[in-house]
């Protein structure tokens, strides 16, 4: 019995200029692919045996009496990409009438089209159809194939279920419209002549989604067949920003969105915004994780991501009289289209008991009890590549009570205590950082971050037994990534699961655990380097904190062997740390069960060597390297800047840029050419118009488009000198001031933009906060300073702010004292929407200048190298005059709050001044006044910014992962078949 799959080739949409009706043989990839991939997918859920085998053809014959062009008649056995194989083959030729039957009897698909020639002609020469008739048998015949045996399911319900769904979701607007209005009355439940812009985009999210788990399920399902070695990104943060933009970029149907919604009365733009933002991270490592994920769905790397679904992301910050209140980020309230829950996916957890030694089968072994069960329920977010049908997936863990208690606790009609059970195990996952000043916050904190690993090793090693029964080749098959110290004591859990569970030998394995972890740690001083008290390890781990005995003691029997009895070093190593509180040193954990630790830029990777983990540098010199960190491409131009992304696709003539980025380094021949010059500063004012709606809408203060803006935006900290750029703003306050009439006509405008968070317990953070706000009011309100200078603070920064912020600026600041950045990828971002960077010698941005070079920036400040001198000599060294000025008028109550801002100038003065404000407050101004005389000259400065976005390829993402993939995890591309 066989069943006929229609293709109708003619009325196929593709991936081309809209309306554009594709007739080539290329329309048949979605369906052919959809075919295929149904079919791996009804093999897998069936539990299918799959032989691999060499594909025969019976035959390939022509029929050229056709009334209406020449029939091509193919019969071969079940093949992965045999239709795909035929597109390549008859590339330029037109397809119609196409059909498969399958002859289950003798397993072999019969696949039967008429083809003309690109000018709807038959082709009849001989000479031409045997070249083509080899050329098929050829394609055909050189792939790798399948014989599906099948079971359970009679093979006229598994062809009923292929007839059904034998093709992907197509893109062109009217399917996109009735995708769209389906999800509004099926979905959002709402009338579908009545739905509002909120619901529209909800209705939008379903719809793109449906088209991301097509893809994700065959990606999956190719992951399966081919069994590469996979990628585990273990991070507990990420952010992601919103999904709508990023996908359909990637998947490549923007314009049909907007073409689908404007047709429906919406507008793109304004659907997208009406998405909240994923804040399930704080600051760069967050954002950083989710630009590598990008990449590595682009690069077709075969890789998922892990981190924790928190039920509130990173703090929401409320702007109250210039105080920076925090309130909780509800990201969850109107649900998330984007995510799936996977109610059957979902793991153990276990916490706090003892730990029993038995015999079993004659064997002593350690058996943990636990005090403690949580349950895990994974919900998997789609993670789709540009360029490419690859869509990985990132699984976030949410914590749920144990079925098992509540049960326990209803039986005994303890109902308050099964609620309170409930509360207690879904706290886990509830808040992004916990305040670990007290024990309960540490207590937290450790429990986050075992529940994560847990959860996430469990699913993994499930992976990986569906398809291997030995444990070595665990290593061929996995490479775990260790995102910073939190997901650390996953090295221990693994050691656990291996030797208690899977009754692995201790020798077997360490040798497995220390051939699947990379280490990569975002910190750059000692001092702040996780660690977690051995008493609360003792508690809520038993179990583990004996391991890490074991593992630090042979750890330390092999430094002795190595070193000798130099206490001290061995002292410095050990990963317990000795002393009136005894703890854990989460970072020297991983570096000994780790066989790579990566640093994120080239002068972050010397301090490694130099200060930080000098001792084990000396140790392992080959275990150490680096990876400068970079930033998507498609983020930061593609989707947060559309006008320069077109602007430089029409110089470059392409848009391959999109993908391999090393293409911008062309834009430098163009740099000079007036006509560039125009359209570029053009685009500048266009993104500098948006950001001064938004300014003024937020702030109320109206800003000058002839201005320099000059934008620093980043959490706020001490070291990365928010406070220095506020004196910066008071001197130059100070000096317009006191100038002559004539003299102000010379200024250059200036709107200064501050924007970021402040830890909630971190005082002095918030009073540079409340700092900045009490100037802007002196400042804003001065008549005598007008449009030469205002000063604005953006409230709750976040990753859909800085895609407004970005664009729109013309110059960053990035001034953290030296030596104190690891990376720093807020530069990156800049340098990608031609923004200049006023900037220090620190993390990236010394490869920054050796990418663009100097004369295209503005460095000032004490070297890396220097700052340990200076602050030697700081008590006797005098700061400026200039900088004493500034620091007085807010000591003495110049712009209010005199005493609120007693501690904050304590920090820089007497002796104090830690990371050099005085220092180098001199050089800043010197770096200001150049950044001045460039913005004067428009040629000069829009040269300078081309320049900037032509020698950013260099910090992307995908140059970061490719790096990694090859240095590093030792895994290849896996790309899923067109």
């Amino acid at each position: 019995m066989s069943a006929v799959l229609p293709f109708s080739l003619a009325t196929v949409k593709c991936n081309q200029p809209r309306n554009e009706t594709c007739s080539s043989l290329a329309s048949l990839k979605p369906f052919s692919l959809r075919k295929n991939a149904l079919k791996k997918a009804f093999t897998h859920v069936c539990k299918l045996t799959i032989r691999a085998s060499s594909t025969s053809i019976s035959s390939v014959t022509v029929e050229k009496d056709a009334t209406y062009g020449t029939v091509f008649v193919i019969r071969a056995q079940d093949k992965m990409g045999l239709l795909p194989a035929i597109t390549r083959v008859l590339k330029g030729h037109r397809i119609e009438k196409a059909t498969m039957e399958f002859d289950e009897k003798e397993d072999y698909f019969v696949v039967k089209f008429q083809v003309t020639d690109s000018n709807g002609n038959k082709i009849e020469d001989n000479e031409s159809l045997i070249r083509i008739e080899n050329a098929l048998m050829d394609a055909i015949n050189g792939g790798e194939g399948v014989v599906v045996r099948k079971a359970g399911f009679s093979g006229a319900k598994t062809e009923r279920m292929f007839e059904l769904m034998d093709g992907f979701l197509k893109n062109d607007p009217v399917s996109l419209q009735k995708d769209i209005l389906h999800h509004v009355e099926y979905t959002v439940a709402r009338s579908r002549f009545s739905f509002d812009d909120f619901e529209a985009y909800q209705a939008l999210s379903h719809s793109v989604r449906d088209r991301l788990i097509e893809r994700w399920h065959d990606t999956q399902q190719h992951f399966k067949k081919k069994d590469p070695k996979r990628l585990y990104f273990l991070s507990l943060e990420f952010l992601m920003g919103r999904s709508l933009s990023n996908s359909v970029i990637n998947l490549g149907i923007k314009d049909q969105c907007a073409e689908a919604l404007s047709q429906l009365g919406f507008e793109y733009e304004v659907l997208a915004e009406q998405e909240g933002d994923a804040a399930l991270g704080n600051g760069g490592l967050a954002r950083l994780s989710a630009c590598q994920m990008d990449s590595l769905a682009t690069l077709d790397f075969p890789a998922w991501g892990y981190g924790l679904r928190y039920q509130y992301g990173l703090f929401r910050q409320i702007i109250i009289d210039g105080f920076q209140h925090e309130q909780p980020d509800y990201w969850l309230n109107f649900g998330n289209p984007w995510e799936i829950e996977r109610v059957h996916v979902s793991y153990p957890v276990k916490f706090y008991g003892s730990v029993k030694e038995e015999v079993v089968n004659g064997k002593k072994c350690k058996v943990w009890i636990p005090g403690e069960t949580v349950e895990a329920v994974a919900y998997d977010n789609p993670i789709p590549g540009y360029g490419t049908r690859n869509t990985i997936n990132l699984r976030l863990w949410a914590a749920k009570p144990s079925e098992g208690l509540d049960i326990e606790s209803y039986n005994t009609g303890d109902y308050i205590n099964a609620i309170v059970n409930r509360q207690k195990a879904e706290i886990i996952s509830n808040v992004l950082y916990p305040d670990d000043r007290s024990y309960q916050g540490k207590e937290l904190r450790l429990k986050q971050q075992y529940f994560f690993v847990s959860a996430s090793l469990q699913d993994i090693i499930r992976r990986f037994k569906d398809m291997h029964n030995n444990f070595d080749e665990f290593p061929d098959k996995v490479a775990l990534q260790l995102n910073d110290t939190h997901p650390s004591i996953s090295v221990v859990e693994l050691m656990r699961v291996l030797l208690d569970e899977e009754d692995l030998s201790w020798k077997r394995a360490w040798n497995i655990v220390c051939k699947v972890f990379t280490f990569t740690t975002h910190t750059v001083l000692p001092e702040a380097l996780e660690k977690v008290p051995m008493d609360l390890f003792e508690t809520v781990l038993p179990r583990h904190l004996q391991i890490i005995y074991d593992i630090n003691f042979a750890f330390m029997e092999e430094l002795k062997n190595k070193i000798g009895k130099d206490y001290v070093r061995l002292s410095r190593m050990s990963i317990i740390e000795e002393g009136a509180v005894k703890n854990i040193r989460m970072a020297n954990l991983s570096i000994v069960c780790s066989h790579t630790v990566n640093g994120v830029s080239k002068a972050h990777s010397e301090l490694l060597k130099t200060r930080v983990f000098m001792d084990f540098y000396e140790l392992w010199p080959e275990k150490f390297q680096y990876k400068t960190n970079g930033v998507t491409q498609r983020r930061w131009i593609v989707v947060s800047n559309p006008s320069l992304c077109s602007l430089i696709s029409k110089w470059l003539g392409t848009e391959s840029w999109i993908h391999d980025v090393d293409l911008l380094t062309h834009l430098k021949n163009h740099a000079s050419i007036p006509e560039l010059q125009h359209e570029w500063k053009m685009v500048k004012k266009i993104n500098k118009m948006r950001l001064a709606e938004y300014i003024e809408t937020m702030s109320g203060v109206k800003v000058s488009l002839d201005a320099m803006f000059d934008v620093q935006i980043k959490r706020i900290h001490e070291y990365k000198r928010q406070f220095l750029n506020i004196l910066g703003v008071i001197h130059r306050y100070d000096c317009i001031k006191n100038m002559e009439e004539s003299d102000r006509r010379k200024v250059v405008p200036r709107v200064c933009i501050i924007g970021g968070k402040a830890p909630p317990g971190y005082e002095i953070a918030k009073k540079i906060i409340k700092l900045c706000h009490a100037v802007a009011e002196t400042i804003n309100n001065d008549t005598d300073i007008g449009d030469l200078l205002k000063l604005v603070f953006i409230p709750d920064y976040n990753v859909s702010v800085a895609e407004l912020v970005i664009p729109g600026s013309d110059l960053s600041q990035h001034i953290s004292t030296a030596g104190h950045e690891a990376s720093g990828t807020g530069s990156m971002k800049f340098l990608m929407n031609g923004c200049l960077l006023l900037a220090t010698a620190d993390g990236s941005t010394n490869e920054i200048i050796e990418e663009i070079g100097a004369e295209n920036m503005f460095i000032f400040g004490a070297k890396i190298n220097e700052v340990p001198k200076l602050r030697e000599k700081e008590s006797t060294i005098k700061a400026p005059l200039q900088f004493r000025r500034v620091v007085r008028m807010v000591r003495d109550g110049y712009f209010g709050f005199k005493d609120y801002f007693k501690s904050l100038c304590d920090t820089v003065e007497n002796g104090k001044d830690f990371y050099l404000l005085g220092s180098d407050f001199t050089s800043y101004l010197e770096a200001q006044a150049a950044a001045d005389r460039a913005y004067v000259d428009k040629e000069k400065w829009c040269k300078m910014s081309i320049l900037s976005t032509a020698g950013s390829g260099r910090f992307s993402s995908d140059r970061t992962i490719e790096d990694y993939a090859e240095k590093t995890w030792g895994i290849k591309p896996c790309k899923l078949p067109l």
